[in-house]
């Protein structure tokens, strides 16, 4: 079985251009606008691929994803930001630059978890999740390398 070419995550937003204005600050580009029959939508593609943006005309409130531990259902879409750190900077620092990048579109940068080190496998990230312009949570990573035996022993 292979994957088709046009797969994309889907968000639901209360406003679709504060959206785009959010997800163009992580290297989004719209690609596509169009209807969905009742409501405005479009496509944009970038470092996770492709998403689709569906405005909602009478939104709720959305269910706490980060903070519910029984939720279940959609919990966060991950982009791996180890490329765009140049060398010496920290998560913690593209964070402050982003945030000062979104507050010049009027937007507001909501951390959920600031930068922490954690082991998954064998390998070492620093993690931090952010909540989108709707409230979603993304999480960053940023590859540190593999765990050794010097990690393992602190």
């Amino acid at each position: 079985m292979s994957l088709c070419r046009d797969t994309h995550l889907s968000i639901r937003t209360a406003d679709i251009h504060r959206a785009i204005a959010f997800y163009q600050t992580l290297q989004f580009n719209v690609i596509e606008r169009f209807t969905t029959g009742y409501t405005l939508a479009c496509w944009l593609e970038g470092p996770a691929g492709r998403l689709e943006l569906i405005q909602i005309p009478q939104p709720t409130p959305i269910a706490d994803l980060f903070g519910d531990e029984h939720y279940i259902g959609y919990y966060h879409l991950s982009l791996d930001l180890t490329d765009e750190l140049q060398e010496g900077c920290t998560l913690a620092d593209w964070l402050a630059d982003w945030r000062l990048q979104l507050a010049r579109q009027s937007l507001i940068l909501k951390v959920l978890l600031y930068p922490t080190v954690q082991i998954i496998g064998s390998q070492i990230y620093q993690v931090a999740f952010v909540a989108d312009a709707d409230g979603l949570p993304l999480e960053l990573l940023h590859h540190l390398g593999p765990v050794t035996a010097a990690t393992e022993s602190r």
